[in-house]
């Protein structure tokens, strides 16, 4: 979950808690496997990697893509990818986020579900999690990239050349 920033928040805003929520898209069918943890470690990561390995038919090849928290390579994930070769891991380069389509699902949670919504206790917050995401398996859509290559390989030369500028903050 992303947090919130403090000039969000009003006089009368209290939290409650928080949960985080690990989530892999299937971008062939849409489906969402979710899974909310009190912890973001490597402990929490190996549950949702067993989630969608039973999830899966075994003789699928799983290609994830993740990005470069350092729980997804911890050594303990590292010994349980050699145990389950199937699973291929990915990592998106530093604020790439946007080329990981379960970030789309993250988005749309956020937007119709999460913002401007009142959850009175972390079990609450999960449950309107969990909801979320099974009402979107009920009907999930097949990931359509609309960008061309030439747009994609374009937004990447601009994000570089704004990493090189001395002059961009």
């Amino acid at each position: 979950m992303k947090k919130r920033r403090a000039e969000t928040m009003t006089h009368d805003y209290k939290r409650h808690g928080t949960t985080t929520l690990f989530a892999a898209m299937n971008i062939a069918s849409g489906k969402v496997i979710s899974l909310c943890q009190q912890r973001h470690r490597h402990q929490e990561w190996i549950k949702i990697l067993r989630l969608i390995d039973d999830a899966t038919p075994d003789d699928k090849q799983l290609y994830l893509i993740a990005d470069n928290y350092a729980t997804h390579k911890h050594r303990a994930v590292q010994c349980w990818l050699k145990r389950h070769p199937r699973f291929h891991i990915h990592f998106t380069p530093t604020s790439s986020s946007w080329l990981n389509m379960v970030e789309r699902f993250f988005r749309d949670l956020t937007e119709n579900r999460l913002r401007r919504g009142v959850f009175r206790s972390v079990l609450e917050l999960i449950q309107a999690l969990d909801d979320f995401a099974d009402k979107h398996n009920e009907s999930p859509k097949p990931f359509i990239w609309t960008a061309s290559s030439k747009d994609l390989l374009a937004k990447v030369m601009r994000g570089r050349a704004a990493l090189h500028n001395p002059h961009s903050a």
